[in-house]
């Protein structure tokens, strides 16, 4: 419509009648992420969430895009199974292939602790029976002394008589065995023979005499005995 006066005067008036016209006022939107008074960002819409309030709208949309994500790995992996049911395979036939893995994995393992330890105690077995064989073996010189002073008559009686007798039989619980029997068959593997005389009556290798007597300790041989033997004539 034609008008009359100043131009910024009409456009006043138009946006005054436009407004009451549509009952609205007109609305100013600051996009501004960062507040040019104090410098501070801004929330979203230019306001601040009060202390207390729920999660923002972009948090939001992030979870619901999780939850999506989350179905797609489901759905993912519910597919395997469904084209195994497809296929005519069982159900389930993946989860007890891997508890049978693991079944057997335990199994595996329980059979290797029972060797391991068996193994550890043979060991142990072992160890302690060097140890007693290593003792065993320091003390023969001592009991050779002592066969010695019995043969020439120095223990037939008295204290030092007592303290040997006591030696000789607390080695004798640890399973020492003297080797000193005659009149036996000769045996490579516990006599040793120093002399070889002919005998009268004699029909195989026999010990005539113990120069030294020998020892063992179960089935292991300490020290061969020293004897003469007899041979056929």
């Amino acid at each position: 419509m034609p008008h009359h006066g100043n131009e910024e005067e009409h456009n006043a008036s138009a946006g005054q009648h436009n407004a009451h016209g549509n009952g609205q006022e007109p609305v100013i939107r600051d996009h501004r992420k960062v507040d040019p008074v104090t410098g501070q960002a801004r929330h979203p819409e230019g306001g601040q969430s009060a202390p207390g309030a729920g999660a923002q709208p972009g948090a939001a949309d992030s979870d619901g895009d999780a939850l999506a994500q989350a179905e797609e790995i489901l759905n993912g992996v519910d597919m395997p199974a469904e084209e195994s049911v497809a296929q005519g395979a069982p159900a389930g036939s993946t989860g007890n292939a891997e508890a049978a893995e693991l079944r057997n994995d335990l199994l595996r393992l329980q059979a290797e602790y029972v060797n391991y330890r068996k193994r550890v105690e043979r060991d142990r077995a072992v160890a302690g029976e060097m140890a007693v064989i290593g003792v065993l073996n320091s003390l023969l010189p001592v009991l050779d002394d002592v066969d010695a002073a019995r043969q020439h008559g120095d223990l037939t009686d008295g204290p030092f008589a007592a303290i040997a007798n006591k030696l000789e039989n607390a080695l004798k619980t640890y399973g020492l065995v003297r080797i000193n029997e005659t009149g036996v068959e000769f045996d490579p593997t516990i006599h040793e023979a120093l002399i070889q005389q002919p005998g009268e009556d004699i029909e195989v290798d026999t010990v005539s005499q113990v120069l030294r007597s020998g020892y063992k300790s179960g089935e292991r041989v300490l020290r061969a005995a020293q004897v003469i033997v007899a041979v056929p004539a």
